[in-house]
Parts: C-alpha cells; structure tokens; sequence
C-alpha cells in the first residue's frame, strides 16, 4: 500500500454530489442560479449600507460584513462545483484542495464570531439603550471584528497546517464536492486521532464559544423583553433581534451536525446535504432574510432606487 503526500501524487479528485449526466445538469443549473442570487443579494446588501447614510450604525456595520464573509465563502465552493458538474475535469492540485480549505475555514470561523458580535450588538441595544452609542463605539466594532478575523485565520491555519501533514493510501478521490476537512480525513492512512482532536478543539472552540455568547445574549434580551408592559413594545423589541435569531439557528444547526463529531460517524449522503446547504443555500438566505424582515432595509432601498 502506497504512502504519499503533496510532494509524490499531483493532486486529488472530487468526485461531487453525483454520476448521473442529468442530475449533474439539473443541479448545475439550480446551483448556478443560486450563486447568481447569492451575489446579486450581498453585493446589494453592502451597497445599499454603504450609500444610505441612515444605515451607517454597529448593526448594519456587521451586517455588511456578513455579506462580504457569505459572499466570500460560497465563492470559495460555488465556481470549483460548477466546474466539475459542468465538465468532466474533476481534479484539484494539493495546493488548490488546501487552499479551498484554508480561505473556507477562515470565513465560516470569522462568520461565526461575527454573529456573537452581532448578538452582544442587539443586547446592547434592547437591554442598555441608553448606552448605546457609548458601548457600541467604532473603536469596539471594529475590534470585534478584527478578532473575529484573527480567529478564523488562527483555526484555518492550525487545521490545514495538520491536515497537510497526513499521508494517504492508494486513492485520492475525495467523496464530496470541495475539499472539507472530514473526507479528507476518510482518506488517511496515518493516524489521524491527534488531527481530529486538533480540529474538534478549534472547531468546538469556534462553535460552542460564539454559540454560548449568542445564546447568553438572547437569554438577556427575552428576560428584558418580558418585563416590557406593552405589547406594542414587546413586539418592537422582539422584531429588531428577529432576522438574526433566524440566521443563527439556520447557520449553526448545520454547522454543529457537520463538524462536532469525530471521522467514524462520517457519511457521505448524509453529510454532503447539510454541506450544500450551508455552503451554497445559507448565504442565499441571509440578505434574503435580513433584507425582507427588516422595514428600515427595505426603506433604505426606496431611498437609493
């Protein structure tokens, strides 16, 4: 059994989500115009931000970045996809595959923190908002964001930087269609229990930290929403903090089942549905859901048109 790495075999090969012709066309076609939408949807999002001068606070501040880190990383799966449903060319170089996997996990880990960014954001201003402006000063939000940079590129890193020490037997075809940590995993003949807890650790990191601030935040926004006496009120509160409780739940549902689990519960069908959607759906959705859900968004649009 042949042991090699990126220095003896030119590369891997992705084998994506099926061998049918037609089910290849079919979602080629579904994929493609879903990337369209995803484009048209956060380049407009940043747009409409950037030229109304009403949406220049902290919150749509992140918002804008949630648009670039969507965009961002579906460009990162989207055109390589396309690529192999398209034509039969399905190789990726070693240096292609990880870097795919280096820019993917840079952005999901940032988005992730950007998120909880954005939770302590709504907490602050449903529970503190006579200290809004001086809490939520530029100076924070841009720290905030700048750590959650810093984070996602310190995870990628550490991840790629072990997972390119690994060495496979025999075959370099990966069962999916990007190069994510998991299949790749699967097709390691060296002991990959010291990568595994590697990633879990980051991963987990990543996750459970930005997942325990979001839910403390929401937990103070409920107990402070509950005390208002109007119902008027109550309402107003929930609908500022609604768009992004949707987003989060939908984002990290599909997070958690696909990375907080070690390489024997892998499966393939399984776990190539939850990587289509989070990968390909999710940044869809988000402008989707920040845009249609929210009066001033949709205000600001009638402005700049």
């Amino acid at each position: 059994m042949g042991r090699w790495n990126s220095t003896s075999v030119p590369g891997f090969i992705l084998m994506g989500l099926t061998d049918s012709a037609e089910t290849q066309l079919v979602l080629s076609m579904l994929f493609l115009l879903i990337y369209l939408i995803t484009v048209l949807g956060n380049v407009g999002m940043i747009l409409i931000i950037h030229l109304d001068p009403q949406l220049h606070t902290p919150m749509y501040f992140f918002l804008t970045h949630l648009s670039f880190l969507d965009l961002s990383y579906s460009s990162v799966t989207t055109p390589k996809t396309l690529q192999n449903l398209l034509t039969s060319t399905k190789n990726i170089s070693f240096m292609g595959c990880f870097t795919q996997m280096f820019f993917f996990i840079v952005f999901v880990a940032a988005e992730c923190f950007l998120l909880s960014s954005m939770a302590y954001d709504r907490y602050v201003a449903i529970c503190r908002p006579l200290h809004y402006p001086v809490i939520m000063s530029k100076r924070l939000c841009h720290a905030l964001l700048t750590g959650s940079y810093v984070i996602g590129f310190v995870d990628s890193t550490m991840v790629t930087v072990f997972m390119n020490r690994l060495h496979f037997c025999n075959s370099n075809v990966i069962q999916h269609f990007f190069c994510d940590s998991s299949p790749i995993l699967a097709l390691s003949c060296s002991d990959t229990f010291e990568v595994e807890i590697i990633i879990l650790i980051f991963a987990g990191f990543t996750l459970v930290l930005s997942f325990f601030t979001i839910s403390g935040s929401y937990v103070s926004i409920l107990y402070t929403i509950l005390k208002i006496n109007s119902t008027a009120g109550k309402q107003k509160a929930f609908s500022t903090c609604a768009s992004h409780l949707l987003g989060v739940s939908i984002f990290y549902s599909s997070m958690i089942f696909t990375y907080l689990k070690p390489k024997t519960f892998y499966s393939l069908g399984r776990d190539q549905v939850a990587s289509v959607f989070y990968t390909i759906v999710i940044p869809m959705l988000n402008p989707l859901i920040y845009s249609l859900r929210n009066k001033e968004v949709k205000k600001a649009v009638l402005r700049v048109l």
